[in-house]
């Protein structure tokens, strides 16, 4: 499945338009071709949406899905992700609005919610409950045996979580298709499953089978294209996050763009957690892809720097900066494009 390209769609953001646990809806917001109607979110309903997000998309915002109703969307999206990726309780009574209104729902979060009872007799012919975080079939171990793929295949890593990993992929996947090559994009969360049609819920996935599920991802598409743009999932740093080695592993990745938020000095939530200097976590990240040497070795070959909070002028030289810092190339790849990134993939 994939967010329907036919029908209208409504997203449902509450405090997550200017929060920090927006990033699904934003995400769909920036780059879907679906045909997305309104936003809801109670905390700025009337705003400006590409005011608020620099979002050049004109989607009116309203404060609940009943308001939302005048813009007959058929299809609402639950666009936050956050923390544990539960459902907040305040939302169960604007997904059953939208159900009874005759609404389908995608969901993007751990709660699963198409086989709950009170939630399915409320659904009307032709409507569905489509829960993205489902663990594949008939998965096993990872082998390693991704390297034997011909084409390149390019991780992307960071930082922190939710800085901007999907968006660097996106854009790399886009600049390469308009060099002509034979490039997918790699879904391996909720939102990128949404936006792609096929990928990975990797989160959805018992540790034990989570590198073979991306070995077994990789493996699919890797014979028949010339760069995979694998998205990358947490942090290294992060002390919740464990998405990021099953990714490295189970890609055997050819090459890795870190991304990094201009300016961070520890992981989000977590002040006794410091992000180490650039050029070290560098070194950890090559290390670990590496294993210290029983797999290839791979290097980061560029950093992606999220400066969505900074002007142009403080973002050009938080690139600047940067490049100086680590002697890599470094650009905004949703702001200034992917191109820099990608010339320094082909480079490697």
């Amino acid at each position: 499945m994939r967010l329907p390209l036919n029908q209208r769609v409504a997203i449902l953001l509450h405090e997550g338009i200017s929060g920090a646990h927006g990033k699904t809806g934003l995400a769909l917001l920036r780059y879907s071709e679906a045909q997305i109607v309104v936003a809801i979110d109670r905390e700025c309903p009337g705003r400006s949406l590409s005011e608020l997000t620099g979002i050049k998309r004109d989607v009116p915002i309203v404060a609940s899905v009943a308001a939302a109703l005048e813009y007959k969307p058929e299809v609402l999206v639950i666009g936050i992700a956050p923390q544990g990726g539960a459902i907040p309780d305040d939302y169960w009574l604007e997904i059953k609005t939208a159900l009874d209104a005759g609404m389908s729902l995608v969901n993007g979060l751990h709660t699963l919610l198409a086989n709950i009872p009170e939630l399915n007799a409320l659904l009307k012919p032709g409507q569905l409950i489509w829960d993205v975080r489902k663990e594949p079939a008939n998965l096993g171990i990872a082998t390693g045996m991704a390297r034997t793929l011909p084409c390149r295949r390019v991780l992307t890593v960071g930082t922190d979580m939710a800085i901007g990993k999907m968006s660097t992929s996106l854009e790399l996947h886009w600049a390469s298709r308009l060099r002509g090559w034979r490039s997918k994009f790699v879904a391996t969360g909720q939102t990128g499953v949404m936006l792609e049609g096929d990928g990975l819920a990797l989160d959805a996935v018992r540790v034990d089978f989570a590198a073979g599920a991306v070995e077994q991802t990789v493996t699919r598409y890797g014979k028949n294209c010339d760069i995979l743009h694998i998205e990358g999932q947490g942090s290294l740093l992060h002390p919740g996050s464990t998405a990021t080695l099953p990714l490295i592993r189970g890609s055997q990745p050819t090459q890795l763009v870190l991304v990094h938020r201009a300016g961070q000095n520890h992981v989000r939530n977590y002040p006794h957690v410091a992000i180490p200097p650039l050029s070290k976590v560098i070194r950890l990240y090559e290390t670990v892809a590496s294993a210290g040497g029983a797999f290839n070795s791979v290097p980061v070959v560029g950093i992606a720097l999220n400066t969505a909070h900074l002007d142009e002028l403080a973002a050009q030289e938080a690139i600047a900066q940067t490049t100086a810092e680590t002697g890599l190339p470094c650009t905004d790849a949703v702001r200034f494009g992917a191109g820099v990134l990608l010339d320094a993939v082909m480079k490697n």
